[in-house]
């Protein structure tokens, strides 16, 4: 995705953001019951940089419809200041609000909070590691922090010692067996691979400049995309984007596909059964896991949009991508087919960035 949050972290260079506002002041107000619907798609909406504007969605598959500011209305405060990510875990939903330091804990089928995490200055995505401990990912800073579900407590982190703690940062995370492996993204060029029995690192692998997105296919092996320092004055260096495949195993790359240089590549997504690749740059485009070379044309072309994220659903094989419109007004949504034709549109919050299914 585009990330309004990191185009204005590199308008100021070497200054943590999370120096320049305070923490959020929830507002308390009137709360209602929502009805909605067992299985369904949560669309976190990222609002814009210091407006407390994020909020969340919820979209009904098979009726089309659906409820927006699920969180303020079932709970009479704001969600906060640019939400990035949502996971579910033992029956709960976390949703990761980066600006505002802080990760809720929500009932996935009424919306009330049930708990929060702090202590994260910079939180960008969790990993849940068992029912007794996560791994949190931070957009400055060089520690991967460790969190206790059961308690909504920092209990500990991990120290990647060879990063700048000014400049660094980690991102997704994605698990197989018993090791995490993790993109440091901005100002960075590797991945890292935790022993999540030990939280020790135990592997570290120079890829593209600037990786982000991580998933495991279907025969368990990586795939990273790396944004390639996505501006041209960016101090760490900038390059073609590329795609690559990574043996977790011997934690070495096993193939390298470079795009055209100024490429704007983000999302990398996977289907539920591994098989198939999909990302944004402009459209939306996809590619097997077996393919020896690139797409040439793209799967769903844009069409004065800004495809800002995207999501595939694990039940029918849909795929809903975000448009961001113009980052002020809501936001759309557009729902097509495996085949690539339009079922649906509907429109959410400021901003939709990233998804989760129930």
């Amino acid at each position: 995705m585009g990330d309004i949050f990191y185009k204005i972290r590199i308008l100021i260079l070497g200054f943590p953001l999370f120096m320049m506002c305070g923490c959020m002041e929830w507002d308390y107000g009137m709360v209602e019951d929502i009805d909605v619907a067992d299985r369904g798609l949560f669309i976190v909406n990222e609002g814009n940089f210091q407006y407390g504007n994020a909020s969340l969605s919820y979209y009904d598959p098979e009726n089309g419809e659906v409820e927006n500011e699920v969180f303020i209305r079932a709970n009479g405060y704001k969600l906060g200041d640019v939400a990035q990510s949502m996971t579910l875990h033992s029956g709960l939903g976390w949703i990761v609000v980066n600006q505002s330091h802080v990760i809720f804990a929500i009932d996935p089928g009424n919306f009330k909070e049930k708990g929060r995490i702090t202590g994260v200055a910079s939180p960008r995505y969790i990993h849940f590691v068992s029912d007794e401990k996560a791994y949190v990912t931070q957009l400055w800073g060089n520690r991967i922090a460790i969190v206790d579900p059961r308690t909504c407590q920092v209990t500990g982190s991990i120290e990647i010692t060879d990063m700048d703690k000014d400049t660094g940062s980690t991102e997704q995370m994605v698990q197989v067996g018993r090791y995490v492996y993790v993109t440091c993204w901005s100002y960075q060029d590797r991945v890292i691979k935790i022993d999540s029995e030990t939280d020790r690192i135990v592997g570290s692998l120079t890829v593209g400049i600037q990786p982000r997105g991580i998933v495991v296919d279907g025969l368990e092996r990586l795939w990273v995309l790396c944004d390639g320092g996505a501006y041209e004055d960016n101090p760490f260096g900038y390059e073609a984007p590329s795609l690559l495949r990574i043996d977790p195993d011997s934690f070495t790359v096993e193939r390298q596909w470079r795009f055209r240089k100024g490429s704007d590549l983000s999302s990398l997504q996977i289907t539920a059964d591994g098989s198939m690749l999909y990302w944004l740059n402009d459209d939306l485009w996809r590619m097997q896991i077996d393919s020896d070379r690139l797409p040439v044309r793209p799967f769903i072309e844009s069409r004065g949009t800004i495809y800002y994220g995207f999501t595939i659903s694990p039940y029918d094989g849909d795929i809903y991508v975000a448009d961001a419109v113009d980052y002020q007004q809501a936001g759309m949504i557009y729902r097509y087919d495996i085949d690539g034709n339009i079922k649906s549109e509907f429109s959410v919050g400021i901003t939709p960035a990233s998804f989760c299914w129930k």
